[in-house]
């Protein structure tokens, strides 16, 4: 009777291993891939993006009012230089809701047009895809970026 609990148990450890195994394979090759198509969005206009971005949100901390909105900049930047591996997380409230809705009329919308429409173009080849992806997750957060975070992703 021994024998075949051992055997069971044996059997569901081997198991479990390759199963690791197999899942730290794939976080690997995940990992591969996002430095890889981020070296790309770097080289293809990534750095051009985040240098813009920073720009301006320097020139809006210059004024104290405008210091929210230069947060929110360099919040567009970070996700600009290296949009694989970054998830956006939206947590709203009142007063991010409020500022949500300056944003909106002051600029916002052409922000979000732009990267919605490069989404798309990009989108038409196979290869543009996850590029055009991307663009959509930017545009999502250059819409209403007040209230939201961004974080990376990691994999197990």
């Amino acid at each position: 009777m021994d024998n075949i609990h051992f055997v069971k148990y044996f059997c569901h450890t081997t198991i479990l291993i390759r199963i690791y195994s197999q899942q730290t394979k794939i976080a690997k090759e995940i990992k591969i891939m996002r430095i890889l198509g981020n070296i790309l969005w770097i080289i293809c206009g990534g750095f051009i993006s985040w240098l813009s971005w920073i720009i301006t949100g320097c020139l809006w901390c210059i004024t104290i009012v405008g210091i929210p909105v230069g947060l929110q900049c360099f919040k567009l930047a970070s996700i600009s230089l290296n949009p694989f591996g970054k998830e956006i997380e939206s947590n709203p409230g009142c007063f991010s809701f409020l500022l949500n809705v300056i944003w909106f009329f002051a600029g916002g919308i052409e922000l979000a047009f732009i990267n919605f429409v490069l989404g798309c173009l990009l989108s038409i080849t196979i290869v543009g895809i996850p590029f055009g992806m991307q663009f959509f997750k930017i545009a999502a957060i250059s819409l209403m970026p007040f209230g939201a975070t961004v974080h990376r992703v990691h994999f197990a």
